[in-house]
């Protein structure tokens, strides 16, 4: 059945590239997650801005059509449709990690907790850093595909809670925290908390009846899930930075002119570079919005988010471990280190 819904999407995904010899126009698919809002989903305001940038770019050479909400398959199915492996189809798609990990798990080391100090160390990371050079690299040998961003999403997760004010890893103890992989469940344990896995859809009951006291989410998914109505605290850590990353279908990507490929790749970084000045100055309103909701909101100094990162790191690290090779893990640490030295 699996098979029929992919060979369904491929017979979908053939019209991605359209257009007769006399128009001259090639038209390209491109999906991702989330609705086509682009206030509260900056996936959909980065594809919007790239798709222009592209069209504007190449003069009517390429047209970019959007299919947000996950039209074109779900995560693994739509990986499945532009890799060489899979059914090698023409499209674009902005996967999450959800998407990338299960063929590169490599890029799970660029989660790992409180890595970075800033948004600035964040980009200074994935646009000039080795490791994630290299991310880009691997996905290519193994899937076929481009991977050319790494998009900001919803700035870093924050955690929140009914209970108390958390300013040390100490604070956690004896708390429920709602976990959404089995890397946040570790996370929580090094700090003396339970995690307890919880779909999205399930998060505002449980907070409300006491089924979990806390979840670490950006602040726009706080707001999109109106969890101020049920969480009072809220620590700005920088846990994780937020992102997703564009992946173009390499048959595609590569037979296209060098010229158009630097074009592309121009526009993928400055729709980025829009997203993140976007997502940055909603950030710090929507911290604003939820203070006057009631929420007290506390920013750790260096010392407390030094207390959170030697306790939650090699508890994170050890988990990622069994996964990814220590070289990777090493090599992302060593980039964030330097990124954060070098925007200080």
């Amino acid at each position: 059945m699996k098979r029929v819904v992919i060979c369904l999407l491929a017979v979908l995904s053939m019209l991605a590239i359209s257009g007769s010899a006399t128009a001259k126009t090639l038209t390209i698919k491109m999906s991702y997650n989330g609705p086509p809002d682009e206030v509260n989903n900056a996936v959909h305001y980065y594809a919007v801005n790239f798709k222009k940038l592209v069209e504007d770019k190449l003069g009517g050479k390429i047209k970019i059509e959007l299919y947000p909400d996950s039209q074109l398959g779900t995560e693994e199915e739509r990986m499945e449709l532009l890799t060489k492996s899979g059914l090698n189809q023409p499209i674009i798609n902005v996967a999450s990690y959800a998407g990338i990990a299960p063929v590169l798990p490599e890029a799970y080391a660029a989660s790992i907790p409180f890595m970075f100090d800033s948004y600035k160390a964040a980009h200074r990371f994935f646009d000039s850093g080795k490791y994630w050079s290299k991310v880009k690299e691997e996905f290519k040998k193994r899937t076929g595909a481009v991977l050319l961003e790494a998009v900001e999403e919803g700035g870093f997760l924050a955690f929140t809670n009914s209970k108390r004010e958390i300013k040390s890893p100490d604070d956690f103890k004896g708390l429920k925290f709602r976990a959404m992989d089995e890397g946040q469940v570790t996370l929580y344990k090094a700090f003396g908390a339970s995690g307890i896995p919880i779909p999205w859809t399930e998060l505002y009951m449980a907070l409300k009846t006491g089924i979990v006291d806390g979840q670490m989410n950006p602040a726009t998914y706080i707001i999109i899930g109106s969890l101020y109505e049920v969480q009072k605290y809220m620590t700005l850590a920088n846990i994780q930075y937020s992102d997703q990353f564009l992946v173009v279908n390499g048959d595609l990507f590569d037979g296209l002119p060098e010229a158009d490929q630097k074009a592309i790749a121009e526009a993928a970084h400055k729709a980025n570079v829009m997203t993140r000045q976007m997502v940055e100055s909603q950030d710090a309103k929507q911290i604003k919005f939820l203070e006057e909701k009631g929420m007290k909101v506390y920013a750790p100094n260096e010392k407390e988010m030094n207390a959170f990162r030697s306790k939650g790191q090699p508890a994170y690290i050890e988990w990622l471990k069994a996964t990814v090779d220590e070289k990777w893990l090493n090599m992302a640490l060593e980039d964030a280190k330097a990124a954060n030295e070098a925007v200080k």
